[in-house]
């Protein structure tokens, strides 16, 4: 297939603008050469020497669309003062916390496809939640990820992509500046990166939840020209006549993997011919059920990105755990369960208490703590018959019935169920930047006791309350478990244990963490993970500067149902969202909405609380007390 970049982009003279705005990509100058429009300098063949130099260095054939991003800035949180100067933290957008606009995204993202493959929404998939219509992309790559995808390339075959096609923009412009200059963990280096990253034409494969409409925002506040592609019944289309993207590219998304991932290719492949943009200078995603697509594609068009054998380990647990005893790193006692046979093994060689999950899932599909032979029996007979009773059909994966007809879904599913060692102890996360093969960012934040036997999320606090070295173990396990999945660069999700007997690893997402996740970085460290993310893409390295204190300290929850019930009122969520230091309020369910309790499985989440205090015991100490206002109040 043709690579984006095998032909030339648009010519350096389209004029076309949004809004009114005109700017052609270069000028011709009159000595001769080429100087930009703005009176920089384009792309050479000569380096520069200099960071104002570096400054002055202008993207070739670029495109003509000029984001809009919404004019919004950021007050800083109290807390903290760096001891270092740092100016980034005002690159942030306010937080809208309107009731109609929350309630608006929940009625956005009821129905449609493109939001229901975000599997950052708020509740978490099991195997009764796929009895809704799922499609077969969402299927394979939820159940049997990275299912009908191609495999991944040989080092041969990627180096021979790489050399049949032509530098991407953006590494024109790197070649010519010193490493040093890039790599420097300071405002002018940012700075810098973020002038290298101006005009780059990127793809977004996936846009998830109306919740991330912040990436675009930022993207756009960056100058990106993104373009989106997802399925046609997005909310992100929208963003489009806003001028906040450049173009909404349809893919239809309940196709196989090995179809989308062959549409996707052919439209890319097309961008930079009409002027619009750049042909592709990157590809990103924030939604889970894409990374091992959008690894694929940037391999396929021999951009940067995570290698697809790294973002599959990641995404197979039973794999994890062997690239992690391979290395030497500490390792839970586990099991692959393939059939009922094997659970005696597993009884014998894991003991109890233990945890099942699907060898192939996400969003901690399945997962359920077991704690006698009975007891895994009964929960490994559960999983296996909800995922056995689904079928795909019309490119549907749904429960199946006698007069169902459609494919056993087996057939695309990975169907093995990991049985593994219980971890006891305080669960945090770590939110890793990588760049050159080492990290340059690494962030704990400590996460309350989950709600057994299903795990669900309590509270997080950041910065974290642990001991100082236990916070040093944790994060130089979460960077070494990065490591040893074969990753160099991006942004990364790493979820740990402190255990009884040391740190272990629970899983490493490949991508920025969903939820308050970005929220909780930029107000704590004032570093930006949506920026972070499309740096790598772009192959620009990261080196955010990080004051030597926090910003401020941040706790945050979801609010389990305590009983099940109905949700009448949300009154009381409204009053607390106008209290000092509560950053936002956010209701997860509509009046009038049934709710699940712990009686009767897995709680409902009735809303989303973020605050913000001087020190993260104040933090901790004043959700808590939100808390247990009880926000959102259920009729039993």
């Amino acid at each position: 297939m043709t690579s984006a970049r095998s032909k030339g982009g648009c010519c350096g003279g389209c004029f076309a603008g949004v809004g009114g705005k005109f700017a052609p990509d270069v000028a011709p100058s009159i000595g001769g050469g080429i100087q930009a429009a703005n009176g920089g300098v384009a792309v050479s063949n000569e380096k520069v020497g200099t960071m104002q130099e570096a400054m002055k260095l202008q993207r070739p054939a670029e495109g003509s669309f000029l984001p809009s991003p919404p004019q919004r800035t950021r007050t800083d949180s109290p807390g903290w003062a760096s001891p270092a100067p740092y100016g980034s933290v005002a690159m942030g957008m306010d937080i809208d916390c309107d009731f109609d606009l929350v309630m608006e995204e929940i009625d956005q993202a009821a129905g449609s496809l493109g939001c229901q493959m975000d599997l950052d929404a708020p509740g978490r998939a099991t195997a009764k939640t796929l009895m809704a219509q799922r499609s077969t992309y969402e299927a394979e790559q939820i159940l049997g990820s990275p299912g009908t995808l191609p495999r991944p390339m040989s080092a041969d075959e990627r180096e021979a992509v790489i050399r049949s096609i032509l530098p991407t923009a953006t590494f024109q412009m790197l070649s010519k500046i010193p490493p040093q200059l890039l790599t420097q963990a300071s405002d002018d280096a940012q700075a810098l990166r973020r002038k290298m990253a101006h005009g780059a034409t990127i793809v977004f494969v996936s846009a998830g939840l109306p919740g991330k409409r912040f990436t675009f925002e930022r993207a756009a506040a960056l100058g990106l020209k993104v373009v989106i592609l997802e399925h046609p019944d997005s909310w992100s289309s929208s963003l489009v006549k806003e001028g906040i993207v450049a173009k909404f590219l349809p893919v239809d998304m309940s196709q196989g993997s090995e179809a989308v991932f062959a549409q996707a290719m052919a439209l890319i492949s097309e961008l930079g011919k009409d002027g619009l943009t750049g042909t592709a200078d990157g590809i990103a995603t924030f939604v889970e059920l894409s990374v091992p697509l959008v690894s694929r594609l940037a391999e396929r068009l021999g951009l940067p990105g995570h290698r697809p054998a790294a973002v599959d380990d990641a995404r197979n647990k039973h794999s994890t755990r062997a690239r992690l005893k391979a290395a030497g790193l500490p390792t839970p006692r586990n099991v692959l369960l393939k059939s009922v046979a094997d659970l005696e093994i597993g009884s014998r060689e894991v003991g109890f208490p233990a945890v099942l999950k699907p060898a192939s899932g996400a969003a901690s599909l399945g997962v359920k703590k077991v704690v006698n032979e009975q007891d895994m029996l009964e929960t490994y007979n559960e999983i296996i018959e909800e995922l056995s009773s689904l079928v795909v059909t019309s490119g549907a994966l749904v429960k199946g019935t006698p007069n169902s007809g459609g494919v056993d879904a087996s057939k695309i599913m990975d169907m093995s169920v990991l049985m593994e060692q219980y971890l006891d102890g305080c669960e945090v996360d770590i939110d890793v930047v990588m760049s050159g093969g080492e990290y340059q960012y690494a962030a704990v934040a400590d996460n309350g006791p989950t709600m057994e036997p299903y795990f669900n999320e309590t509270w997080a606090v950041c910065p974290s309350l642990l001991p100082k070295d236990d916070q040093r173990q944790l994060k130089e396990l979460g960077i070494a478990c990065v490591k040893a999945l074969g990753f160099t660069s991006g942004v990364f999700h790493v979820e740990c244990k402190m255990t009884s007997t040391g740190p272990q690893l629970i899983e490493v997402n490949a991508r920025m963490g969903g939820g308050q996740v970005f929220e909780c970085n930029l107000r704590a460290w004032g570093v930006d993970l949506v920026e972070e993310t499309l740096f790598a893409a772009l192959g620009i390295p990261s080196a955010p500067p990080v004051p030597k204190q926090p910003l401020s300290a941040v706790a945050y929850c979801y609010v389990n149902a305590p009983v099940s019930g109905r949700v009448d009122d949300l009154s009381q969520l409204e009053g607390i969202m106008k209290r000092d230091g509560v950053v936002w309020a956010k209701p997860l369910v509509k009046p009038g909405t049934q709710v699940t309790g712990p009686e009767k499985g897995m709680p409902s989440w009735l809303c989303d609380l973020f605050v913000t205090r001087p020190t993260a015991r104040e933090a901790l100490d004043f959700l808590k007390s939100l808390e247990a206002e009880n926000p959102v109040p259920v009729v039993v």
